[in-house]
């Protein structure tokens, strides 16, 4: 059994790259946190039913996956950045690009998770990612490059309360 699970459950971490070991820092009434909690409640689950029951399972930790058949609204920064570009429209970066990001494409996810799958006695968690963190403001310089865009960078920052 595999459980899709996310690098979300490190929430907001304090050491980069993150190892599997690493119990993150979640906001647990943060605006995320039912996702981050939820994704976390869910491996434990998963372990639990593996030592209880002795189920042979898998818990991969997917990070940023990006690649072909992207739908254009999903909403999440590779997608939003390459249709800006396109477009011609200014790319929005929410906060100062400083954030950053492991991305992961598609077909190296796949292939990282049917090779875990057939390997023996490890249940995970795997995290499948790019041990290179790249800041949103890089992401977004690399695809106004890569499409040869005129796009600026316009920065949005979100008051705190």
């Amino acid at each position: 059994m595999l459980q899709a699970s996310t690098s979300e459950v490190y929430g907001d971490p304090e050491v980069h790259p993150q190892k599997e070991e690493y119990r993150g820092s979640v906001n647990t009434i943060g605006l995320r946190a039912c996702y981050d909690e939820g994704k976390r409640c869910a491996e434990t689950l998963m372990f639990d039913y593996h030592r209880k029951n002795g189920v042979d399972i898998r818990v991969v930790r997917i990070f940023s996956t990006y690649g072909p058949r992207m739908a254009a609204d999903d909403g999440r920064v590779v997608s939003n950045f390459i249709i800006q570009a396109l477009d011609g429209d200014d790319i929005t970066i929410f906060g100062d690009g400083s954030q950053t990001r492991s991305f992961c494409y598609v077909d190296d996810l796949l292939n990282a998770m049917v090779s875990f799958m057939n390997t023996l006695n490890c249940t995970g968690p795997l995290n499948i990612g790019n041990p290179t963190e790249f800041t949103i403001k890089e992401l977004a310089q690399e695809v106004i490059s890569l499409t040869s865009s005129t796009s600026k960078l316009v920065y949005f920052f979100v008051l705190k309360i």
